[in-house]
């Protein structure tokens, strides 16, 4: 997977001034769009399409600080007028197009990325691949924005709304792995940008066939297979962790990838102020 990323990050440099259609590279590279995306972003701690952006702008610098039509630089680099391009160059380096020009700056430009992999061996995750027949999640959903680090207040508070009776219905209703009460993130922005909007779901796993109250929202899951991480310490640091090296030492170590689909966390131990856990963090993969 890193030979492929540093292949997309080449092919992206080679077509600033062009439409990037990821949907084409990602098949000339034997990959997926959603994949690569979700890998991409991981890596670089950006979305891809935040790279192109600041790529371009970067570039870009370089016509703009010579005195080209700025008419002329916008339409090279897919925009329409010179007020949308000096929107995003300005969202990029802070300043504007004219002010680079009076000024020569300052500028903040984005340099090329290179990944590298790193694999010393010395650290396991405790992985199964699970294959599971199709089954639904049930339970009370929520529009919450994607928060990377630390404790998402939003889910907390949807959470909190819902009656302790609630859960334990819930609980009782659960007849399929993953087992017990899940937190579900369904919809997820494929570039995983801090601050996207997902579908969260409170609720558990239940069988293809089983009916379900009205009252509930339902995620029909497809059948498929599952990389199961066990997670075990503070809580939610070391499952984000654990999100993290997913991306950065098992899917390029390994003969799997992302599929689309919502990813799980099942709750199996915790204290009683929820400070540590021992979670299982479901992710829908695929072999690449």
């Amino acid at each position: 997977m890193i030979a492929e990323l540093n292949t997309l990050v080449g092919l992206v440099e080679d077509n600033l001034t062009q439409d990037i259609n990821v949907a084409v590279l990602s098949t000339k590279l034997g990959t997926t769009e959603y994949h690569l995306r979700r890998v991409f972003s991981s890596l670089a701690g950006m979305p891809l399409s935040e790279y192109i952006r600041r790529r371009r702008m970067t570039v870009a610098t370089a016509e703009v600080t010579k005195g080209d039509n700025l008419l002329g630089i916008a339409v090279r680099y897919g925009y329409g007028s010179t007020e949308a391009f000096g929107r995003v160059f300005r969202s990029v380096h802070g300043v504007s197009p004219g002010d680079v020009r009076r000024d020569g700056g300052p500028l903040h430009p984005q340099s090329q990325l290179r990944f590298r992999l790193s694999v010393e061996g010395k650290d396991t995750m405790d992985t199964r691949i699970a294959d599971q027949p199709a089954f639904q999640l049930i339970g009370h959903a929520a529009r919450v924005p994607l928060i990377h680090e630390g404790p998402n207040p939003h889910i907390k508070v949807h959470i909190a709304s819902l009656p302790t009776t609630e859960h334990t219905r819930l609980k009782e209703l659960s007849n399929t792995e993953p087992t017990g009460l899940l937190q579900v993130s369904a919809e997820v922005d494929p570039d995983y940008a801090e601050g996207s909007e997902l579908t969260y779901l409170h609720g558990v796993a239940v069988t293809d066939a089983t009916l379900v109250a009205e009252d509930l929202d339902v995620i029909e899951v497809p059948a498929g297979e599952w990389a199961v991480f066990r997670v075990e310490g503070a809580y939610p640091e070391a499952l984000q962790e654990t999100w993290a090296a997913t991306a950065t030492d098992w899917f390029p170590s390994n003969p799997w990838r992302l599929r689309p689909g919502p990813s799980l966390v099942a709750v199996l131990d915790r204290v009683a102020d929820f400070s540590t856990a021992t979670c299982e963090l479901w992710l829908p993969v695929e072999r690449g």
